[in-house]
């Protein structure tokens, strides 16, 4: 296993472990670099709307960036620890996510659209939101929302890009007209794209993005990293293989690490 640059732990409130839980548990299975990435605090909603543990609270994150910093050293040598964040995209809320980032020390950031308004699509807590909806219209925005993500500026990945078809509400069908237009302006703003494995956990059974789309990012030649999204420590590298060995099949050569906010090759031949 090369990297596994997406993981969370029980102080995002609906993950369990501790980050060294999932330190020592990437050891074991031979990840070479781990990605510690757990919720950016939610910002654009009131308290009284926050979904109970959705996401740490704004107390926890200075203590969160400690811990990983302290594992990054407490590890080097036997596993290359990366201090990251997996932050939000909501639009008008850009210059408040920027400043939160510009004030730790992260070596890269995961953007990812989760919601939509105050309606976390992720969430299976609140699948009932699909039934008072548009299937059509729901991916047309939230592919709308992934474009506006990748032109920020605000990220160095962007996580599960297809992840509207997380829970299996949507035919790949309702948004295959919008692929083509995210492909270019992902690859028009040098974003690199992350691949997560979770999806062949959830209803979906597919990675995220689908081989579909990877096989469009190739023709474009747009860099990718890789992720288990694990929320228990047995969960760290999970579909890895099987997502190493699509990687290779469509063509890519090479994933990407990150060290302070600045992307570098890793081969995969």
């Amino acid at each position: 296993m090369l990297v596994d640059y997406h993981t969370h732990h029980v102080r995002c409130g609906h993950a369990v472990g501790e980050l060294k839980d999932y330190v020592q548990a990437a050891i074991a299975k031979g990840v070479k670099e781990l990605g510690l990435s757990d919720h950016q605090p939610i910002l654009h909603l009131p308290p009284e709307k926050i979904v109970p543990g959705s996401a740490m609270p704004v107390a926890e994150l200075p203590h969160y960036v400690q811990e990983a910093l302290a594992l990054q050293a407490q590890y080097a040598g036997q596993i290359d620890v990366k201090v990251g964040l997996e932050a939000d995209w909501i639009e008008g809320y850009e210059e408040r996510v920027r400043a939160l980032l510009a004030a730790y020390p992260f070596d890269y950031v995961i953007g990812s659209v989760h919601f939509l308004g105050d309606w976390d699509i992720t969430n299976s807590a609140e699948l009932a939101g699909w039934d008072t909806r548009d299937a059509g219209a729901v991916c047309t925005e939230y592919f709308r929302q992934v474009r506006l993500a990748a032109q920020s500026g605000l990220f160095d990945t962007l996580g599960h890009l297809d992840v509207i078809k997380r829970f299996g509400h949507v035919p790949v069908a309702l948004y295959e007209h919008l692929l083509e237009e995210t492909v270019l302006l992902v690859r028009d703003a040098g974003v690199c794209v992350e691949v997560n494995a979770s999806g062949l956990r959830y209803p979906c059974a597919e990675q995220f993005p689908s081989r579909r789309l990877l096989e469009m990012m190739k023709s474009h030649d747009i860099p990718l990293t890789v992720g288990s999204d694990a929320h228990q420590p047995n969960y760290v590298a999970a579909g890895l293989g099987t997502v190493y060995d699509l990687l290779r099949e469509v063509g890519y050569t090479h994933i990407h690490g990150f060290t302070a906010r600045t992307r570098y090759e890793i081969a995969i031949e």
